[in-house]
């Protein structure tokens, strides 16, 4: 590795942070473009830190910056972590069948009538489900015809009524449905999320304790007469995740390593990382809450067999098969993210 080159790519992610506010008071979060009244945060939130950054080779940190250790709100990302969750489900045998409708497990929660009852785990989990209603006072509606930046443009304008389409036939990205999901998995458990994430996946990586997954406030459920928060994928309405880079890195080091945590521990299956992994049939950019590197479309500068989470604002786990490398970027301008990679890629090559 060239250290000159990689003192390169950090200053390069200094001099191109985010544009958003580090301040909540200011320009700040993905809620603002929605149409009123959806335009308002329904959880809490807190200001961010600055452009971060760690690179992890072989499990040896090799370079990093900003505040690493600092619980940073981190959006989508936590879609990814939506989705190992419902590994352990899988892998306990709670969700034996991607396929199978998520009525016949968990009925009376929004899947049991019309369209909805054909909407099968694996809808919800590559973003197909096209499930209609309203979560915690938020309707599926808002977040149609939704830009992201690797997707395909709308054919509409955000938060308009678009046709619904027969599930696993079209793909949005929609935070509503997302949540919706996370609705599911927690009758599923009947369990909060975020008590099965630690007991399973970050006790198993040796992560810190300054992780925190909450909800909205309006989002807590009673389930066998307990009261429970059903945690929403992201931070678009507030809530969410706020981790450090460095427990990010854990996670992403134990998908490198096909599931196992460096005690050897298997975390989660082989068999799980591979089907979200594998792209789906209506966008190869992406599987069960990942984007993926298909055809170098999203990322030219890095190989195809990268796969990453991602967040507004931005941040980025970025998982680097070929050279054994995690790569964890936040608060980052997505135009600069290709440029990014490549200059770090340069680094550990040279």
């Amino acid at each position: 590795m060239q250290d000159a080159l990689m003192q390169q790519a950090i200053q390069f992610a200094q001099e191109h942070e985010s544009n958003w506010d580090r301040s909540v008071d200011g320009v700040w979060g993905v809620h603002q473009g929605d149409p009123p009244p959806w335009n308002r945060l329904l959880g809490p939130v807190h200001d961010r830190g600055p452009n971060t950054g760690l690179v992890v080779v072989d499990g040896k940190t090799v370079a990093s910056w900003g505040e690493p250790q600092r619980a940073d709100l981190t959006f989508s990302v936590a879609k990814m972590y939506l989705a190992l969750v419902a590994g352990v489900a899988h892998d306990r045998g709670l969700l034996p069948d991607v396929d199978e409708p998520v009525r016949a497990r968990v009925p009376g929660i929004g899947f049991d009538e019309g369209n909805n009852a054909q909407i099968t785990w694996r809808h919800l989990l590559q973003q197909t489900s096209e499930w209609e209603g309203e979560r915690f006072g938020v309707p599926d509606q808002v977040d149609r015809y939704r830009a992201v930046t690797f997707g395909a443009p709308p054919g509409g304008k955000k938060g308009d009524a678009r046709p619904l389409q027969k599930p696993g036939t079209y793909w949005e990205y929609n935070d509503v449905r997302i949540n919706q999901l996370s609705y599911a998995l927690l009758h599923l458990f009947r369990k909060p999320l975020p008590e099965i994430f630690r007991e399973a996946i970050m006790g198993p990586l040796g992560a810190s304790d300054s992780w925190n997954w909450v909800s909205y406030d309006n989002a807590w459920v009673e389930i066998d007469g307990e009261l429970m928060p059903s945690v929403p994928g992201g931070s678009h309405w507030g809530g969410g995740m706020s981790i450090s880079s460095e427990d990010q890195a854990l996670v992403g080091q134990m998908l490198l390593n096909n599931g196992q945590a460096a005690d050897g521990r298997q975390v989660i299956s082989k068999e799980w990382l591979k089907a979200m992994r594998t792209p789906s049939e209506l966008a190869a950019y992406y599987g069960y809450l990942i984007w993926l590197n298909d055809g170098q479309r999203m990322f030219p500068s890095v190989p195809a067999s990268s796969f990453f989470g991602v967040g507004a604002g931005s941040s980025f786990t970025w998982v680097e098969p070929e050279r054994r490398m995690v790569v964890i970027v936040r608060w980052l301008d997505s135009a600069h993210a290709d440029a990014l990679f490549g200059k770090i890629l340069a680094a550990v090559d040279g």
